[in-house]
Order: structure tokens, then C-alpha cells, then sequence
């Protein structure tokens, strides 16, 4: 896969063996090397040896950048830390607890992923408080011999922060940018159209919050980057048609949500799955019935109608 620009490449970690699911992004100079999002523990065998062929040890590896602590993202920065303890993890205030005890953060995924926790992200090790280093939001850092700026940006999780790299002008956005992928399955007409790729949100419980999100897309843009790096997945140089798209889709999938909700024949259940024949078939007119599979497998409809559903009922319950 071609790098980013100078100094700022990426892994596919194939995740339970599918390609263009996690990436995570590598920047490295002359002072070491720094990771995005190392991803969870059952793809840590993937990431070293990928990082070996680039010339990588995890020696050279001096922080792990976090843009929030969900297990497809960070699950592995304990294990990881544990080999190697001079790795320094870099997180939000409000992630940081949850990566000293983990307890909280494995019950909340345990109830959205049941039996799937360990065939899905493996062990979840607690990570040093000496070996954290605690972002805020509006930072200035300085790793891997490049400038990063950082802007706290919840919406899709209260913990999560994007980096702006100044040089290559690419923001590093996790989920807040949502999901987007060239799955490599499309067809070769659907290659030549925009066809093949869709902005599709990750609207998981239990942290959703549609203005929280707004704010943080404009805070983003405001860096006026060149590109977005997308956890999932990859490297899209067209940042305000990105989100425009993502935030299009934001406000349909509500709408759907609101309308079931108020839906007093239907129960949780029905509702759901209604939710999910809606937007897959929404999905699967965009990109195409493999795509579209693909896509649910990087970011569950279900886990979207969860997060989503409890929002609205919030939100609406408010005098």
C-alpha cells in the first residue's frame, strides 16, 4: 500500500482476516516512531510483522496515539505496553481511567458484544499510570519528529481527540469522521463512478451525541486539512464533501430512528431490525450488495441503532 507522504504511513491489520476494516497509521523520523491506533489485541501478531517489513521494530516505537479508547482502536495498548514498557500511550482525560482498569470499559463491550469479546478483540491488559501521557484538547505535540496539533472531538465517544499533522496537512479523525472504504470488490464501472464508496457513520452506545459531533466536525475543518485518515479506513483528500456526506446520513439515519421510536406498535425488537432492512438497503444502493457487507462488518448497523436510539430517547425526553 503506498504511504501517506514522507514520514507518515499505514498498516491494514486485517482484521479476523479482512483487509480494509482497522488501519493504523505510522509516523516516524529521526526521534522514533509513534502509531494511531495499534487496534485491538487480536491483530498485534499482523501489526508487528507488517511493521517489520517496513523496517519497524517495536523497540523504535516511542508513543501510541489514541484517538479514543473503544477496543478496535486501542484494545491492544496494554499488551503492547507490557513487552515493551518504554512506549509512552497518549489519551484523553477521560479515556485514561479505563486504560488503568479496564473493568468498566470490558462490561460496557461485553453487553454489546456478548461471546464475540474474545474471538473479537482478545485480552484487554491494564496500561501503566506512569506510562500515560494525558491530552485535554488543544495541545501542541512534537513526536516522531513532526508537529501534531490536537483538538478534542467527542460526538462518537466522550474520550476521543483528532491530530493534525502541520507538515502533510492529514487529520488523523478515528471514528469522527465515521467509516468509509474501498473494499476492493467493487466492480470496475462502480470504480470509475463514485460508486464504491459511502461516509457511513459509527453511532455506537452509549456516548452519541449529534451536536457534541457537529461541534467537533467544525473544530476539524477549521485545521482546513488536505486529507482525512480514517481508522476505517484509510486516506480521503476531500475533507468538507466527507463529512457533508457523513452528516447527510447522520440526519437521515435519525429520521428513521425518530419515526420507529415513535412507532408504538412496534417493540425494541422490531424496531431494530427494521433499522437495519432500512439502512442496509440504503447502503446496498450506494455501493453495492459486497460493499455493503464489508462495510457492516467495519461498523455494525445494530451497535448504530443502539447509540442512536438512546440519544433520541434522551434527547426528546428533555423538558
Amino acid at each position: 500500500m503506498p504511504a501517506i507522504s514522507a514520514g507518515l504511513d499505514y498498516i491494514d491489520l486485517q482484521f479476523l482476516r479482512r483487509p480494509h476494516v482497522i488501519a493504523t497509521a505510522i509516523l516516524h523520523g529521526a526521534p522514533g516512531v509513534a502509531l494511531i491506533d495499534p487496534g485491538p489485541t487480536t491483530t498485534i501478531g499482523t501489526l508487528e510483522s507488517a511493521l517489520g517489513a517496513k523496517g519497524i521494530r517495536f523497540r523504535d516505537v516511542r508513543h501510541l496515539l489514541l484517538t479514543h479508547i473503544h477496543l478496535d482502536h486501542a484494545g491492544a495498548a496494554g499488551t503492547i505496553v507490557s513487552r515493551h514498557p518504554h512506549i509512552a500511550v497518549v489519551v484523553h482525560r477521560k479515556g485514561a481511567p479505563h486504560l488503568i482498569d479496564p473493568a468498566k470499559l470490558l462490561s460496557s463491550a461485553g453487553r454489546l458484544y456478548g461471546q464475540d469479546m474474545d474471538r473479537l478483540w482478545g485480552d484487554v491488559l491494564p496500561v501503566p499510570a506512569e506510562s500515560l501521557q494525558i491530552l485535554d484538547g488543544g495541545e501542541a505535540l512534537h513526536v516522531a519528529g513532526r508537529d501534531l496539533r490536537v483538538e478534542y472531538t467527542p460526538g462518537h465517544a466522550s474520550h476521543h481527540v483528532s491530530f493534525f499533522d502541520e507538515a502533510s496537512r492529514v487529520a488523523f479523525v478515528g471514528d469522527t469522521a465515521g467509516i468509509r472504504r474501498r473494499s476492493g470488490t467493487e466492480s470496475a464501472q462502480d470504480r470509475m463512478s463514485s460508486r464504491g464508496e459511502y461516509a457511513m457513520p459509527a453511532a455506537p452506545p452509549p456516548d452519541i451525541d449529534l451536536e457534541a459531533w457537529a461541534g467537533s466536525r467544525d473544530r476539524i475543518l477549521k485545521w482546513n486539512p488536505a486529507a482525512l485518515f480514517l481508522t476505517h479506513f484509510g486516506h480521503y483528500g476531500d475533507p468538507r464533501q466527507h463529512f457533508d456526506a457523513l452528516f447527510a446520513h447522520l440526519s437521515d439515519w435519525s429520521r428513521i430512528v425518530r419515526h420507529l421510536l415513535a412507532d408504538g406498535a412496534l417493540d425494541d425488537s422490531a424496531r431494530q431490525e427494521r433499522f437495519v432492512q432500512d439502512t442496509l438497503r440504503a447502503l446496498r444502493r450506494a455501493v453495492g450488495e459486497t460493499a455493503a457487507e464489508d462495510y457492516v462488518r467495519a461498523g455494525g448497523l445494530v451497535y448504530s441503532w443502539m447509540g442512536l436510539a438512546r440519544y433520541w430517547r434522551k434527547r426528546e425526553s428533555r423538558p
